[in-house]
């Protein structure tokens, strides 16, 4: 029952988190890195199917729910979002690239769900780039419920199953470097403005 419950709290917390950022977007405050969101929208649905395949049940409501929202994003982004053809976008698109091969040819769940996770963070680095370079087009709430998500899906996985907590794991890490890189490109960007002052 407890298992259940964190598992419907995770998939609660990631479907509010779209809420703010869904928002903010429509008022022109956060602009969704394009590259980022394609690659997770993409990149989900290989999550959900791997951790279906392994036996996840109600951590998988994560998976599903951040799905259909990384999909909402990306499409509002084409119109609002940055980024795009920038040279880290192409780097990244290019690793996106050998690492769904490296997944089609391995035929195995487990390797699938890890090579999925290493192209998804790549997707996850662009953000934190582009949150730390430009900090006020992040939706901090919108992160701080995917990171609670993610710690919730965790609780949902309901035993010490590494591949299971993989994915959840692997979602407090990257919402929390776009956190961190927000937090550092404020505070830069104030130390800038004041020796601008100066």
């Amino acid at each position: 029952m407890i298992i259940e419950l964190f598992g419907y709290l995770s998939g609660v917390a990631i479907l509010l988190s779209f809420v703010p950022y869904i928002i903010d977007i429509f008022r022109k405050k956060t602009k969704p890195e394009r590259v980022s969101w394609l690659i997770w929208g993409l990149l989900g649905s290989v999550f959900f199917f791997s951790q279906l395949a392994k036996g996840g049940t109600y951590s998988n409501i994560l998976v599903g729910v951040q799905t259909l929202g990384d999909f909402l994003v990306f499409l509002l982004a084409i119109k609002y979002g940055v980024g795009g053809f920038m040279k880290r976008d192409i780097i990244g698109l290019a690793g996106v690239t050998i690492g769904l091969f490296l997944w089609y040819i391995t035929k195995e769940a487990a390797i699938a769900l890890f090579l999925a996770i290493f192209v998804d963070a790549i997707g996850a680095g662009l953000t934190t780039i582009k949150a730390y370079e430009l900090p006020e087009t992040e939706n901090i709430t919108a992160w701080v419920l995917t990171f609670l998500g993610g710690l919730f899906a965790c609780v949902a996985v309901g035993s010490f199953n590494f591949i299971l907590l993989a994915f959840p794991i692997y979602i407090c890490l990257a919402s929390f470097s776009i956190l961190t890189a927000v937090a550092f490109g404020r505070k830069h960007r104030a130390g800038f403005q004041n020796e601008n002052i100066k």
